[in-house]
């Protein structure tokens, strides 16, 4: 079945206010386990800031952060990202290493046939790190092609006492620049001193709570995402990050739906790519983006609100583009550039649906051009990273 080429605004009404579509949870957890997610595995200390690192991370409320000595992490834990209904990323916060009467050995091998990632937690005047280190060499001999992000964290305990972020972020230039109080410049080499037989990425951060009175409250939160996004053998970072001129549009409502959008769009790049799915499920995940998109700007979606979204947007919208990019393609590869468009299109419906909500919230309804600017630059951000993720 051409996906794409019978797609319709009538199409996906039908499916919106008359679902038909049977199966769709048990092929929605089918082309989830065929989807693979790739999990970060944080390596740390008690207290060396893991906890904090997912929560600025993932934007986790679940991510409690811990006080004083006390561990706050009594076990293994995954958190997905952008969501848990469709994660594209997943961490796992691991109990820390030094607890007292405990022995991480049975632990740390559950762990590592988890994980593909090794994301090492190091407080940076922590100089006592010798079983972290140790653990971390012999992950690295058992598993030489992961990639390892080291982070160094609670920068402002080598801060004189009423000093500040330094900005800009410094800890990308080699040497570091004479901003960086010598003390802590000196903590930071000297820890990374001890993986220089490893290929390790070094990402400075501090991350901390609003009443602690540093500002940003996530330091060095884009650099750890640059890094994060260059061991990934995948473009998909960019769409979860979203494009600039995306950010612009991320009110409240928005920055909400945007996990949602990216679950739902590549959960149709997967059906899409199964003949079998056919047009119906594709339809049907669609409907439920929009009616989660709504639930999210607290509207009621109505076919009233529905008519006048494809009146503003066009009724050209998707299909034309969309045809016009099939004719380069030969019929052999037909599922898998069916699993690309139908995913993009996904997105980029939901990126316009959320510009026009946006306008019904604020009582200003965005224009044709507006609406459609919108939907064909999210088609293009996410046609590219898709691709990138299937190549």
């Amino acid at each position: 079945m051409n996906i794409i080429g019978s797609w319709t605004w009538k199409g996906l009404g039908d499916a919106l206010f008359n679902p038909r579509a049977t199966g769709l949870d048990a092929k929605i957890n089918e082309v989830k386990q065929r989807l693979p997610i790739p999990v970060f595995w944080l390596l740390g200390k008690t207290q060396a800031g893991k906890t904090s690192l997912i929560r600025a991370l993932t934007g986790s409320e679940v991510a409690e952060i811990g006080n004083g000595f006390q561990a706050c992490t009594k076990r293994s834990r995954f958190y997905d990202f952008p969501s848990s209904s469709h994660p594209m990323i997943r961490f796992l916060d691991t109990r820390g290493l030094g607890e007292t009467a405990y022995d991480p050995g049975e632990d740390l091998t559950w762990c590592a046939n988890q994980a593909h990632l090794l994301v090492v937690v190091l407080r940076a005047l922590d100089m006592n790190q010798a079983e972290v280190v140790n653990t971390v060499l012999t992950i690295h001999h058992q598993h030489p092609d992961w990639p390892i992000i080291v982070v160094q964290t609670v920068l402002h305990e080598g801060y004189a006492s009423d000093a500040e972020h330094i900005q800009p972020y410094p800890y990308q230039q080699t040497p570091f620049p004479p901003q960086v109080p010598h003390a802590l410049a000196q903590v930071l080499l000297h820890q990374r001193d001890w993986f220089k037989s490893v290929p390790v990425h070094f990402v400075p951060v501090d991350f901390t709570l609003p009443e602690d009175g540093f500002e940003p409250v996530d330091y060095g939160l884009e650099a750890l995402w640059d890094a994060i996004e260059s061991v990934l053998p995948t473009g998909m970072i960019g769409l979860l990050r979203g494009s600039e001129q995306h950010k612009e549009l991320l009110d409240f409502h928005a920055g909400q739906a945007h996990p949602h959008l990216i679950g739902y769009a590549v959960l149709n790049a997967g059906m899409g790519a199964i003949p079998l799915a056919g047009l119906p499920l594709v339809l049907a995940v669609q409907a439920k983006l929009f009616h989660s998109i709504a639930s999210i700007y607290g509207l009621e979606l109505t076919r009233r609100l529905y008519a006048e979204f494809t009146s503003l947007i066009g009724m050209s919208v998707g299909i034309g583009l969309l045809g016009r990019e099939l004719l380069k393609f030969v019929p052999v590869y037909g599922s898998a550039v069916a699993g690309v468009y139908s995913g993009a299109m996904t997105y980029a419906l939901g990126k316009a649906f959320c510009v026009y909500l946006q306008g019904v919230k604020r009582g200003a309804l965005p224009d044709h051009a507006s609406l459609k600017q919108a939907y064909d630059e999210a088609f293009v951000q996410a046609r590219q990273f898709l691709n990138k993720k299937e190549t």
